[in-house]
């Protein structure tokens, strides 16, 4: 039975296989890889380096079980994988998860601090996606919900959703709909496979996105 994938395709998605596991899923669920003019892998998390792609499902273990040959395997050719390959894919989507959601506080439609992102679960205002450090007390993101047909991540520390909200921490933040907030989904959804981290369990409850 195959795995099932976190990622709902669209009639307009474009698919590619995993070179692992072979199964075909939407690109959005997928890091690509290039092999570069020295023979050597290199992470494309943004899907714009020039090459043939290879592809593979965010997910740590699939991940690694990739640096094992299967790189080699697809490009059909010895290649070289730098030390640390999956640690510095992390770290690229956590930065590039961490921009989006400043760019959407910059445009106005994400707040962080528990009274203001809880005045937006109460007032009504359309929540996309909620926010909660992985080391905020569990007592206090407990007090939070996620709305029907939001989504709930709890894979960023504090300090880095400090960063994305310009202070020097934030344990609670809360993005309005809109298509930052939808690429934000995108990019925190691939990260939480690589830093298994099932956030979904605790605190504020589980994923409620409307299937």
């Amino acid at each position: 039975m195959s795995r099932k994938s976190p990622y709902q395709a669209k009639n307009d998605d474009v698919e590619r296989k995993c070179i692992v596991s072979g199964e075909v899923t939407p690109k959005a669920g997928l890091i690509r890889f290039v092999v570069g003019p020295d023979d050597r892998i290199y992470p494309d998390v943004l899907g714009k380096l020039p090459g043939r792609g290879m592809y593979v499902t965010a997910d740590r273990a699939i991940l690694e079980a990739a640096t094992k040959g299967q790189f080699s395997r697809s490009a059909k050719k010895a290649v070289s994988v730098p030390e640390g390959l999956v640690d510095e894919v992390e770290r690229q989507l956590c930065r590039h998860a961490l921009d989006l959601i400043a760019l959407t506080r910059k445009s106005g439609r994400a707040v962080c601090g528990f009274e203001k992102v809880k005045g937006w679960l109460a007032g009504g205002e359309n929540v996309r996606v909620l926010l909660q450090a992985s080391d905020g007390s569990e007592r206090g993101k407990a007090k939070l919900w996620t709305p029907e047909g939001a989504r709930y991540f709890g894979c960023f520390t504090s300090e880095e959703l400090g960063l994305a909200f310009g202070r020097g921490s934030a344990i609670h933040g809360a993005l309005s709909n809109g298509k930052l907030s939808n690429r934000v989904v995108e990019e925190a959804t691939k990260l939480r496979g690589l830093r298994e981290i099932d956030g979904d369990d605790v605190s504020a409850g589980k994923d409620k996105e409307a299937k």
